[in-house]
């Protein structure tokens, strides 16, 4: 992608924050504020420490950064200096992932929440107001409609929890090219688990790379479902580079 139409993609997410509507500032600042443009920090992680990769996001102009655990393994310590540093850097944190127990397995149920109960207050912590949960593998020989009830009967649970403490959750389907054994690939099966679960704190993430490898027919399933998503994560197809190098026609999209 050139830069005359990565300036053009700026300019329309600029625009777009200019128009949405603004809610009053809390402690934990909803996403439905705006759109916002942020970096998943594990793909400069990569290569470069977490103080420096935070740095090279604030420069390239970016306004939040995504945790995939890196906080699991702060001290107190670790969490107020680099709270400090998002702060300086004009950055937030404005998702986190890090759960490693599916909702949709009936014999993690209890270890599903515990753990989201914890990365709610881990969330809190860093003033971060949205989670990202993965449904985990499809139990071989159980029934695909028992996991799907027991998907919603967890988001459920989940969701109570998360909306007493003003976080958000985002469910994340993944393409069965990448995770032949993850039980949520399309975001088709997350919209429909969003309206059965109702209420205003569960949304889907649309990752455009994951869907379009595996199922495509991504503007229509954006335009008729764009009140339940909560996130979107841009790759292009194939290789997961960036915008414009691939099948993807993300001017459209934006658009």
């Amino acid at each position: 992608m050139n830069r005359r139409k990565f300036g053009e993609l700026a300019a329309a997410v600029t625009l777009g924050q200019l128009l949405l509507p603004r809610k009053a500032k809390t402690d934990v600042v909803p996403p439905t504020t705006g759109s916002r443009l942020s970096v998943m920090l594990w793909t400069l992680e990569k290569v470069m420490p977490f103080d420096r990769a935070i740095e090279v996001v604030a420069a390239a102009g970016y306004q939040g950064v995504e945790l995939v655990g890196e906080f699991q393994k702060w001290s107190s310590e670790d969490t107020r200096r680099t709270l400090k540093r998002i702060g300086e850097l004009g950055l937030v944190f404005d998702s986190m992932s890090g759960v490693k127990a599916g909702f949709c397995n009936p014999s993690e149920s209890d270890a599903f929440m515990t753990q989201v109960t914890a990365q709610i207050q881990a969330a809190r912590e860093l003033n971060c107001p949205q989670i990202i949960l993965l449904s985990g593998k499809r139990v071989e020989g159980l029934d695909p409609k028992v996991q799907y009830q027991t998907s919603i009967e967890n988001l459920k649970r989940a969701a109570e929890v998360a909306s007493k403490n003003n976080i958000r959750i985002v469910i994340e389907p993944i393409d069965p090219l990448e995770n032949p054994t993850i039980f949520l690939t399309t975001v088709t099966t997350g919209f429909q688990m969003v309206r059965e679960i109702g209420g205003e704190n569960v949304r889907v993430l649309y990752d455009f790379y994951h869907e379009q490898r595996a199922f495509g027919n991504l503007l229509e399933k954006l335009d008729g479902n764009i009140d339940l998503v909560g996130l979107v994560h841009i790759a292009d197809v194939p290789g997961r580079h960036e915008p414009g190098t691939g099948e993807i026609d993300y001017m459209n999209i934006y658009r």
